[in-house]
């Protein structure tokens, strides 16, 4: 037997992990634009934000997730339309088309993108139980996804394409795809992944990838030490915040790289250095652990869930958390290629932070739906 709605059933672990998480991030937030007249009132946007957030946790939690699948129609239509009006009107940054500004703000739909795609996979895998896992079946699912992954790389927006292609393949997987199909994925991506790597080295222009982003290939995979200010300057100062932190840190606002400002995008893409080197080892496995948490919470709420779309939604959300905290962490510490993707829930950001709170209140809502949870 399943519950109904039940408050007992909420997951107040996961809540008191996102708070947690939403917390420290806006100390680090202030701490990172300390000075800095101009950047100073991203602090308490951060802060509304993450109110709202909370509140929309609640909001969402309470209204079944089956309702908000039967609406999938609606919605893919609308971030459809939003992606396509990002691509022609939309404000750049490095290139790409990225948001709308609206007065003070600035609304990114790649990010409420990713949760659509996910509600989009879970309707999917739901209605497509019970076919069978042949090759029409991985196709259903990569037709549903592809609508906005293409529209998301002709930003182009090569990272966040590859956040949903994770995705994806993990919903595959879990929905039990055939092991050919799995090593066919295998080598076309190796193969792709090769000749991006070639193509970027040799200086051969790619389409939909602008030319930051093959730099920031080239810069990984064949550095040149002898370009200390050139486009290995913000993983470089990165590593040296992260070295220069030790165990304990150098204090909170003391940061040498963060508050001498020689650590850029320090309030986003590096806010991991910036953490490390004013709370040390402590304040890295800090939030290793918190977001671990709230991954995990993510995983129970699937393992439980009533029924295929449950289960998708929140291991949907476990993946995109996981996978972007890894590339966001991997990219401070040097161990994979610079990307724009930032660090969940830490990072400064309203339209991320409003996302992943919108998803979280997804969890919640198979969380409330199923039998009383095991701790």
């Amino acid at each position: 037997m399943t519950r109904g709605l039940s408050w007992r059933s909420f997951d107040f672990l996961l809540l008191g992990a996102i708070v947690l998480a939403s917390s420290f991030g806006t100390v680090m937030i202030r701490s990172a634009v300390a000075g800095n007249e101009v950047l100073q009132p991203l602090i308490m946007r951060q802060v509304y934000f993450a109110i709202l957030g909370v509140v929309l946790i609640f909001l969402v939690g309470s209204v079944d997730y089956r309702y908000w699948l039967a609406l999938y129609r609606p919605i893919y239509l609308g971030i459809m339309v939003f992606l396509v009006t990002l691509t022609g009107f939309g404000q750049s940054a490095f290139g790409a088309q990225r948001w709308f500004q609206v007065g003070v703000l600035f609304l990114q739909p790649t990010e409420f993108a990713k949760i659509v795609a996910i509600i989009i996979l879970a309707r999917y895998f739901e209605s497509a139980q019970d076919q069978p896992r042949d090759l029409r079946w991985v196709l259903g699912a990569i037709l549903w996804a592809s609508g906005i992954i293409v529209l998301i790389l002709l930003q182009p927006n090569l990272s966040n394409v590859m956040v949903l292609a994770v995705i994806l393949a993990v919903m595959l997987w879990i929905n039990g795809i055939q092991v050919k199909h799995v090593a066919f994925a295998t080598v076309a991506g190796a193969a792709a992944a090769i000749s991006l790597v070639a193509l970027s080295v040799l200086g051969i222009r790619i389409p939909f990838l602008q030319a930051y982003q093959q730099e920031r290939i080239v810069n990984f995979v064949v550095p040149d030490p002898n370009d200390t200010y050139g486009n290995r300057y913000n993983v470089q100062q990165a590593l040296i915040a992260v070295g220069s932190g030790g165990v304990f840190g150098q204090g909170y606002g003391h940061g040498s790289q963060t508050q001498l400002r020689f650590l850029k995008v320090r309030h986003t893409d590096f806010i991991f250095a910036a953490s490390s080197e004013e709370f040390g080892m402590v304040g890295g496995v800090l939030i290793i652990l918190t977001l671990g948490i709230i991954v995990w919470r993510c995983i129970r709420a699937a393992q439980k869930a009533r029924d295929v779309s449950g289960s998708m939604l929140a291991i949907g959300m476990a993946t995109l958390i996981f996978f972007q905290a890894a590339v966001n962490m991997g990219m401070n510490l040097n161990l994979l290629p610079v990307s724009g993707l930032p660090l969940p829930f830490v990072s400064y950001g309203g339209s991320g932070l409003t996302a992943l709170m919108l998803g979280i209140g997804l969890v919640e809502s198979v969380v409330m739906r199923h039998k009383q949870m095991e701790f």
